[in-house]
């Protein structure tokens, strides 16, 4: 009996036992389900909250991607003021614009091709060189992304001291061309010049070894041929051959590493409308003569090549100091000065009353102020 009685009652505890672990596992069940309700109440509260920050984000993306399509378009009033004024006509020069700037291979392949001056005006005695250079050679025309554009603003970055502390980097950056001449560094320089290169200009003499530390990826690089050691100079790089070291008045690179997709040669059709037309000087192409010989600088050649190329002009770092200020700066880099342009075979006050008739007739515009 006493067994009975505690077997009853070890029946009956189990059975409280396990009342009491039903009703707990439903307490913490229901506690469970309240616990997810509130979560679920609280993310529904944070995400109606949220919904304005991310339709404000939303907004500013989208805004940020607009201006920049915006500012990416060519300013139509700008050209339109070119076309409906006819500044390039207005020059007097009496010659069309020229749209083709480089020298293309089937100019020379399948014409007989009739110079009547040498380097740097004309192609005379130059070209079998010239024939080789340009079989190398991939592209002649400047890039699609360039050509297809309906308006082309294009900058010139001059070397000169002006542009120095002008913190006009940005500025020039938005160009859709931006123009360099020699071997203007960019790194470390960027606040006032920008670091954007379209096209540089230069000859052997100012060639960078390194094109790739100053210009873009696929900057076009072009030749300006002023004699005929500068297509010789071409040539052995591009074929690798044995370097001829005469003719140059300072030693070019030996190795110099631009691709050759990216070089183009300067048709000397420019060269010689920018000395007779532009300057009003009389070719000079014998050495012998004893008339001082001269030849236009780089950088207003680029803005010639400019002038004809492009449908607004710009341009910032040009002028030189006055004769008299011998120990003036000359770039906004290294230490040259007005003496080194001493002996040189440029008309510097020839091209600086060029330059004023230019700004005064409204056909380029300087970026910053100048004497």
């Amino acid at each position: 009996m006493f067994y009975m009685y505690r077997a009853a009652v070890r029946e009956t505890d189990s059975s409280c036992a396990c009342s009491k672990g039903q009703q707990h596992a439903t307490f913490r069940n229901e506690n469970e389900k309240e616990q997810v309700k509130m979560s679920l109440k609280t993310a529904k509260t944070w995400f109606i909250r949220l919904i304005p920050l991310v339709l404000l984000f939303i907004s500013y993306c989208c805004t940020q991607v607009y201006m920049h399509s915006k500012a990416t378009i060519p300013s139509r009033p700008l050209c339109e003021s070119w076309y409906t004024s006819k500044k390039y006509e207005s020059l007097g020069l009496n010659i069309t614009r020229k749209n083709k700037l480089f020298l293309n291979l089937e100019d020379f392949f399948w014409k007989n091709v009739s110079a009547s001056l040498p380097l740097p005006y004309g192609i005379k005695g130059s070209e079998l060189l010239l024939l080789k250079v340009l079989a190398v050679i991939a592209s002649y025309e400047m890039p699609q992304s360039i050509e297809s554009l309906d308006c082309r603003r294009c900058v010139v970055v001059g070397n000169g001291f002006s542009i120095k502390n002008t913190s006009l980097g940005g500025t020039i950056n938005k160009y859709d061309v931006v123009i360099r001449v020699n071997d203007a560094p960019v790194r470390g320089y960027e606040a006032d010049v920008g670091n954007k290169t379209t096209m540089r200009f230069f000859y052997p003499e100012s060639a960078s070894v390194n094109p790739y530390i100053h210009n873009d990826p696929d900057t076009v690089m072009v030749l300006v041929p002023f004699k005929q050691q500068d297509l010789r100079w071409m040539k052995e790089i591009l074929y690798d051959e044995k370097r001829v070291r005469k003719g140059f008045w300072k030693p070019p690179p030996q190795i110099w590493q631009a691709k050759t997709s990216q070089i183009r040669i300067l048709d000397p059709f420019f060269l010689h409308e920018t000395e007779t037309r532009l300057l009003n000087l009389t070719v000079n192409v014998n050495p012998k003569s004893r008339e001082k010989l001269t030849q236009p600088t780089t950088g207003i050649l680029a803005i010639y090549v400019a002038l004809n190329y492009c449908d607004v002009v710009h341009v910032a770092g040009f002028g030189y100091p006055k004769v008299s200020e011998q120990k003036h700066p000359i770039h906004y880099y290294g230490y040259d000065t007005m003496k080194s342009m001493k002996n040189s075979y440029h008309d510097l006050t020839r091209e600086a009353k060029a330059l004023k008739k230019l700004e005064d007739l409204g056909v380029i515009s300087y970026l910053h102020p100048h004497s």
